[in-house]
């Protein structure tokens, strides 16, 4: 009895002593920095050397804030970080779900409808020049306008951009680039004629990037892109003595990229094992031919102007259809045989083909497998490549039940995804299995975000010395081509080179990544040429001012082109330190290592005098957009 009083007292006085001697310990930011002198290389806009010891000069919530926003967006501005900053993470989730829809569709026919004023312009003109005194008569205009091409993914491209860089909807917006890389249709196919039917697919994601994911299922099912892109418009019933069957491509797609994966999952996202300790497969070979089944007898619904037929009908060319439209069941086209799918749902035969694709897509959205499936991926597209199998788990009970009962909520899921601990722990930043490399195309829009977009035409300028001749554009648009970002990083905006996406969520490039047993999805595209393609965009983009512009400035050429305004930068610049640490919020969460401040000091203080600011700060952009620090998100 009294050794056990004599270890209580002890522990009690352990405590007492570990707590008062852990009150004593010094730390940068404590405050405690009596008799201590500092000095610094800058104490610009009135901060004091002492700031950095006692608090008052720590930027800790900017980066946190910064931090979040690299996640959560396709890119920020110094605004955005202190918007979060201020209301905190949470809070300015909500305010992002409360946003209104900005649908992509409407501002694409805008778009068409300029591009289109303007090409009719030099067509008539051309017309006049090649038939001089005719008369330009209403059969001549109508002549006119159907040559002239579009819209094509040019103008997708044109509308995903503007969007991009300008949208306010940015949570929505990172929403629906996730989602656009799960259900993959491409501009690798026939769709690449048509912004109709690409815009009003991306829309699907744009409407439900909060709502719920069954929902997503049913529309991507039901829609003319993802009909012809893996073939299941004009899917016919069995018909053995004429050779027909169902086509597959849909029904093993649907599995195995849109909601169950190839095999058995734990709530974490491991793999279920047998008696033998094997993998065991979600679906065969004859759950592909039974699904397959359910699928049939889709086909369009709206049908173009043309001048052949007036009214949709199964196996109507693709082309006539309105591609906009929700696919259509034709009942006589439908299998209507019995389908047992995944050994577990038997679908009676003779039912409604739609109430057929209900129950067969209700049994997939219901399956295990959906939760972890998802979730791993939405994970590793908002914050990490790695993410724990605790960090699974969280994320996907969500997607199994929100809390009021509901699943599939994806708000519910994005919100866990963004605030769980191992997202917004900055000492998980210290563990090699955090992070991921920002997709190029990414690193390219959080530029044209974080430094603001001028718009210049007719303009001269030397890149080794001061001439600059800027001219305001008369039109100010934030139009880029898209092409360029997916001829030199091999990616854009559904510009997926087949339906499993520019990377699998697997990925392990050769070396010390494999060797830890990790997976970098993005590195599938990182290769010498897009790396250097990288770089040559990067320097074009800042020191050479052209970030983007029309692709064809002989049609457009009211457009000019997009230049990076780095006015504010330069007023900075008095003091380079403070440059630094602006851009070391905006761009890199506070990660810019003493090496590379090191270096872009170094860079400021060798450029000779007659280099102009702009030119230094646009050295500095570069240098930094290039860096490791910047290119992989911690």
């Amino acid at each position: 009895m009294k050794a056990s009083i004599q270890k209580i007292v002890f522990l009690a006085l352990f405590l007492w002593v570990a707590k008062n001697t852990q009150a004593q310990i010094e730390y940068i930011g404590a405050g405690n920095s009596s008799g201590v002198t500092i000095s610094t290389s800058s104490e610009s806009k009135g901060t004091a050397a002492e700031n950095s010891l006692n608090g008052n000069g720590m930027d800790v919530e900017l980066m946190a804030a910064s931090r979040f926003l690299g996640q959560a967006t396709l890119g920020h501005h110094m605004d955005h970080v202190e918007r979060v900053s201020a209301i905190g993470a949470e809070a300015w989730i909500e305010e992002q779900m409360a946003m209104d829809l900005e649908a992509l569709t409407p501002r694409m026919y805008e778009i068409w409808d300029e591009l289109l004023a303007w090409e009719m312009e030099y067509a008539i003109m051309e017309y006049e020049q090649q038939n001089p005194g005719a008369p330009i008569t209403a059969e001549v205009l109508e002549d006119l306008e159907d040559d002239i091409y579009g819209p094509w993914a040019l103008t997708f491209h044109y509308t995903w951009w503007e969007k991009a860089l300008s949208g306010n909807d940015m949570l929505r917006q990172k929403m629906a680039y996730a989602l656009s890389q799960i259900f993959v249709v491409s501009i690798e196919s026939d769709l690449v004629d048509f912004a109709e039917s690409l815009t009003t697919f991306y829309d699907i994601f744009m409407e439900d990037a909060f709502g719920n994911y069954k929902d997503i299922l049913r529309k991507v099912t039901l829609s003319p892109a993802m009909g012809l892109y893996l073939s299941h418009y004009n899917n016919p019933r069995e018909i053995p003595e004429e050779n027909l069957h169902p086509d597959e491509n849909y029904a093993r797609e649907i599995m195995q990229l849109f909601s169950i994966g190839l095999y058995e999952l734990n709530q974490d996202g491991t793999r279920k094992k047998d008696s033998e300790g094997r993998d065991i497969p979600t679906y065969n070979n004859n759950d592909i031919k039974e699904l397959a089944k359910v699928f049939t007898g889709l086909g369009g619904t709206g049908v173009m102007p043309n001048p052949w037929i007036d009214d949709p009908y199964f196996g109507m060319d693709w082309y006539l259809d309105d591609k906009v439209t929700p696919m259509s069941m034709y009942e006589e086209w439908h299998e209507k045989s019995t389908k047992t799918i995944l050994g577990e749902l038997t679908i009676p035969a003779n039912q409604p083909g739609m109430q057929d694709i209900d129950m067969a897509l209700d049994h997939l959205f219901n399956h295990d497998n959906v939760g972890p499936f998802v979730s791993r991926q939405l994970i590793q597209r908002f914050v990490k490549s790695n993410p724990s199998p605790a960090y699974i788990s969280r994320v996907a009970g969500v997607f199994n039940n929100n809390g009021s009962g509901v699943r599939g909520d994806l708000g519910a899921v994005l919100k866990a995804i963004l605030l769980d601990e191992e997202a917004r722990d900055c000492m998980e930043s210290a563990s090699p299995d955090n992070g991921k490399l920002i997709e190029p195309m990414l690193r390219h829009v959080h530029l044209g975000r974080a430094i603001p977009l001028s718009c210049y035409k007719d303009s001269t300028y030397v890149i080794n010395g001061d001439t600059l001749s800027e001219t305001p554009c008369t039109v100010n648009r934030l139009w880029l081509n898209g092409f360029d970002q997916r001829n030199n990083l091999r990616q854009s905006p559904l510009g997926a080179p087949s339906v499993f996406n520019f990377y699998l969520p697997d990925h392990q490039p050769v070396g010390e990544l494999t060797q830890r047993g990790l997976v970098a999805p993005e590195f599938k595209i990182h290769d010498a040429s897009t790396a250097i393609n990288y770089i040559n965009m990067m320097f074009v983009a800042t020191v050479w001012d052209y970030y983007g512009g029309p692709w064809n400035r002989d049609i457009n050429q009211d457009l000019g082109w997009l230049s990076p305004n780095t006015t504010l930068l330069e007023g900075m610049l008095e003091d380079p330190e403070a440059v630094f640490n602006y851009l070391d919020i905006v761009l890199m969460q506070g990660r810019m290592t003493d090496d590379l401040r090191n270096n872009l000091r170094t860079f400021v203080e060798e450029q000779p005098n007659w280099v102009s600011d702009s030119r230094k700060v646009r050295g500095v952009l570069f240098l930094m957009m290039i860096s490791p620090e910047y290119t992989i998100l911690k």
